[in-house]
């Protein structure tokens, strides 16, 4: 399997499956295994938080609240390597997360359909791509537990972002159709986002509109079925000029990063999907000066021009698909006897991926950041511009939104 290192000089490398198996020399195996992450590039002489890195898996380990999937993971993180005395000694950061609830019966549950496509599910090109030896219990590494080693490369990246002072926060805006507030279209600030940040199950900072999208969930999952909805991704205090102007933009390496996602259908930066429907004269974010640096009046583009960061906040929306296990009878093909068949599966599943995505956003954007942050500041380094152009190009934010 290619495709598992995600950065070109902070890179963060995964492995591990939904349940996994664990080998001995002397043959004994067993469910199980673990979730490994390593990430290469992180600074020497950083205090590396463990805490901190545990409070990002904790944010999205199953079994916590009414509307998560039931299994029951600690997610506990052990840093195995890159770090001594709690300060990092410049060698890759390897850290482990086992999986603990890998019960018989469940197990059994999946071995009973392996050969059933399940609708919505990748399992029908892992039989494509990997024949009869495709992982088939928890969907393998197409389960949403394959993201566990993302958020803990994130959380790494996000200490090392913290000495620069940028910040990523992400929320839920829309569930199954019912919309909250947010920090792009102006309903919501970014402080009261960070004040409400996880001060509900779903981590809908708009406090109204969570109640309703809580309970519609409730009865979702009463009917035996699941539901879509969208977050809202902001960094702040990103500075201006990172990612390349053509193949390399920052915008793309974002894309990249939370398009991998496996429940991801779509993300729309700043005011995106608008700009079809309006002019140029309302859609360009018009420059001022403030205190002798450029600022936007407004943020249509998400803080981004020429997919480079302009020194405003990076706004962008994803769009999260409904969990595509359900209880309810779908029609699909079992793969060895190559027929049609009914499948209603039983097997443990959020009732949304939303609770539980956020976190996975918020580190495959602190991953892109400062990855490109690397790279710009490497290219300083070596162009010998004007001490005033990486001056002006410092963040914008010391206070309001925009002015």
């Amino acid at each position: 399997m290619l495709g598992n290192t995600f950065g070109r000089l902070f890179q963060v490398t995964c492995s591990g499956e939904s349940y996994g198996w664990s080998m001995t020399a002397e043959g004994a195996g067993r469910w199980g295994g673990a979730l490994l992450t390593i990430v290469n590039g992180v600074p020497p002489g950083i205090k590396l938080d463990v805490a901190k890195i545990q409070a990002e898996l904790d944010k999205r380990r199953p079994g916590q609240s009414k509307l998560d999937s039931p299994r029951k993971e600690t997610d506990r993180v052990e840093v195995c390597s890159g770090l001594q005395e709690g300060l990092t000694t410049g060698a890759p950061v390897g850290m482990i997360i086992r999986n603990v609830d890998t019960q018989d019966i469940h197990v059994q549950q999946y071995r009973d359909v392996k050969d059933v496509v399940r609708p919505g599910h990748a399992e029908l090109n892992f039989f494509y791509k990997y024949g009869e030896h495709g992982d088939w219990c928890g969907a393998g590494r197409a389960s949403g537990r394959e993201t566990v080693g993302r958020v803990a490369g994130g959380a790494v990246a996000k200490q090392v972002l913290g000495r620069e002072k940028i910040e990523i926060l992400a929320h839920v805006i829309e569930s199954r159709g019912i919309k909250g507030r947010s920090v792009i279209e102006g309903t919501m600030t970014f402080e009261e986002l960070k004040e409400n940040y996880r001060g509900n199950d779903l981590n809908c900072c708009d406090l109204k509109a969570a109640q309703s999208m809580i309970d519609d969930l409730l009865k979702v999952r009463a009917d035996g079925d699941t539901a879509g909805g969208a977050i809202e991704v902001v960094a702040r205090g990103v500075p201006a000029g990172l990612g390349e102007p053509v193949f390399d933009k920052l915008k793309a390496a974002i894309a990249h990063g939370i398009c991998s996602v496996g429940a991801v259908t779509g993300i729309e930066f700043g005011a995106g999907a608008k700009a079809a429907a309006t002019v140029g004269s309302k859609w360009n974010d018009q420059p001022f000066l403030q205190d002798g640096r450029v600022r936007f009046r407004t943020n249509n583009c998400g803080g981004f021009l020429g997919g480079m960061s302009n020194g405003e906040d990076l706004i962008f929306k994803v769009f999260i698909k409904p969990t595509p296990t359900i209880s309810k009878p779908q029609r699909t093909v079992e793969m060895t006897a190559m027929r049609e068949q009914e499948l209603a599966a039983i097997t443990r599943r959020d009732i949304s991926i939303c609770p539980r995505i956020y976190p996975v956003a918020e580190a495959m954007t602190a991953i892109a950041v400062l990855d490109a942050l690397y790279m710009a500041r490497a290219w300083y380094g070596l162009a010998h511009l004007d001490p005033k152009w990486e001056t002006l190009a410092r963040p914008r934010h010391e206070g309001d939104y925009t002015k």
